[in-house]
């Protein structure tokens, strides 16, 4: 488990990928901080890392990167998305805002 701190190229996410689930590496990003989480066992384990750093869980949504697709690498299918706070009632991220932020900030750590 892994706060980055820095870019980290998809030979390293295969490398991770290929010691945990074979084919992905599950993630959490906090939409507000603009920081991401990687390389848990499961979404809530990485979420309450960065609560523990500061993060609020409200701002927190799960991921998992598939280094080794070359369209739809990246999927947002997690339990921790389910906030009926916000009206997400799914997995998903239903908030087509939220979403691209949260987009737009994995792709800022990840080298293609």
């Amino acid at each position: 488990m892994q706060i980055l701190d820095r870019r980290i190229k998809l030979a390293e996410l295969k490398s991770l990928a290929e010691k945990m689930f074979g084919n992905l590496v599950k993630g959490v990003v906090d939409v507000e901080l603009e920081i991401i989480a990687i390389d848990g066992e499961m979404h809530s384990d990485l979420a309450e890392e960065l609560v523990t750093g500061g993060s609020q869980g409200i701002n927190i949504w799960g991921f998992n990167v598939y280094p080794d697709a070359k369209e739809d690498w990246l999927e947002f299918d997690s339990m921790i998305n389910v906030k009926p706070l916000l009206n997400n009632r799914t997995r998903t991220i239903e908030n087509s805002v939220i979403r691209e932020k949260a987009v737009v900030i994995i792709k800022s750590f990840i080298i293609f």
